[in-house]
C-alpha cells in the first residue's frame, strides 16, 4: 500500500506534505504495544498474587484495578509525552503522533488517547479504531479524532521543494482555473516531475503526456500551443502552491507592530467626589464661610 502525501498547515501558514501512517504499518505498531502491555500486565498480576496475599479481599482488588488502569492507559500516555508522539510499537515501525496542525502531541492529547485506546482496543478488540481508521480520510482511530491527532510516518520518502515558475509560462498560469484541478491528479504530476530525470527519454515523453492531458482536462483556459508538457505541469504546480501560500497568508491574523517611541497613552483621573466623608448627624450646622467683603477691612467683629 503506497503511503500518499498529506497537506498540512501548521500554525505559522506553512504547508507541510505529511505522510500518512496507513493501516497494516498502525496495526503491526499497535500489536507491538498491545504485547508489551499484556507481558508488563501479566508479571504485575503474578507479582500481586505473590506479594499481596496478606491483605483483605477489598484492599486487594483495588490495588489490581489501580494496577491494570496504570498498565493499559498510563503506558501510551507516559511514552507518547516523553517520547513526543512515540510509544515502543511507533519507535519500531517509524511513526509518531503530532497534532493536525503538525506540532508535537501533547499530554492532554496522549491522554485523550489512550483512554479512548483502553475502550477500542481492550473492551472492544480494536473493532471501533479499525473502522474510523477505513473510513477516515487521514487514518484516524476515535482516539485521533477526539484528540486532535493523527499518527505520521517518518520513514516513507523525503518530498522535494515544488517546482519552479518557468518565466516563459508566468503569464497563462496567473489566469488559470485550478479550482477543478484534483488533488490525485496534481499529486503524480509532482511525483512525475521529481523523477524525469531518472527515466528513459522515450518513456518520460509518454509518461509526460498522459500526465499532462490529465491535467490540461482539469484546467482552463489550455497552455499555449507547442508547449512542452514538462512546462506546463510545473507552471500548473508552481502556481498552485503560490496560491495556497496566499489564501493562508489572508486568512492568518498578523498582530499590529507596537509603536515604539510612542508616548503612553494615560486616561483622564477621575473627578473628585462630591462627599468626602460620612454624612452628617443630627444637631449638625454647616459651617459659615469667612466673610471676604471689603467695607470691614478683612476684620470680623466678634459674636
Amino acid at each position: 500500500m503506497v503511503v500518499q502525501p498529506e497537506p498540512l498547515v501548521t500554525g505559522d501558514a506553512v504547508v507541510l506534505d505529511v505522510q500518512i501512517a496507513q493501516l497494516p504499518i498502525r496495526a503491526v505498531s499497535a500489536f507491538i504495544d498491545l504485547t508489551v502491555v499484556f507481558i508488563v500486565y501479566v508479571l504485575g498480576v503474578v507479582l500481586w498474587a505473590v506479594t499481596l496475599t496478606d491483605l483483605d479481599t477489598a484492599a486487594s482488588a483495588a490495588i489490581l484495578i489501580l494496577f491494570t488502569v496504570l498498565t493499559t492507559v498510563g503506558y501510551p500516555v507516559v511514552f507518547e509525552t516523553a517520547t513526543r508522539g512515540r510509544s515502543l510499537g511507533k519507535m519500531a515501525m517509524g511513526l509518531r503522533v503530532v497534532s493536525d496542525d503538525g506540532g508535537p502531541e501533547r499530554f492532554r492529547q496522549a491522554l485523550f488517547r489512550g483512554l479512548s485506546g483502553f475502550v477500542e482496543f481492550w473492551i472492544l478488540a480494536g473493532a471501533p479504531a479499525v473502522i474510523c481508521s477505513m473510513v477516515s480520510a487521514k487514518g484516524k482511530r476515535v482516539g485521533d479524532v477526539f484528540a486532535g491527532t493523527m499518527v505520521i510516518s517518518e520513514r516513507a520518502p523525503k518530498l522535494g521543494p515544488p517546482p519552479q515558475m518557468p518565466a516563459s509560462m508566468a503569464w497563462w498560469a496567473s489566469s488559470l482555473q485550478l479550482s477543478g484541478l484534483a488533488p490525485e491528479t496534481a499529486e503524480r504530476a509532482r511525483q512525475f516531475l521529481s523523477r524525469a530525470t531518472q527515466l528513459d527519454p522515450a518513456m518520460r515523453d509518454q509518461i509526460a503526456y498522459r500526465v499532462c492531458s490529465e491535467v490540461v482536462a482539469q484546467i482552463s483556459p489550455p497552455p499555449p500551443p507547442g508547449t512542452p508538457p514538462q512546462l506546463v505541469l510545473a507552471a500548473v504546480l508552481a502556481e498552485r502552491h503560490r496560491r495556497e501560500l496566499a489564501r493562508l497568508q489572508r486568512s492568518t491574523p498578523v498582530a499590529p507592530p507596537p509603536q515604539w517611541g510612542s508616548a503612553p497613552v494615560q486616561s483622564p483621573p477621575p473627578p473628585p467626589s462630591p462627599q468626602w466623608g460620612p454624612p452628617p448627624g443630627p444637631g449638625y450646622q454647616q459651617p459659615v464661610a469667612p466673610s471676604t467683603s471689603t467695607d470691614s477691612g478683612g476684620f470680623t467683629p466678634p459674636s
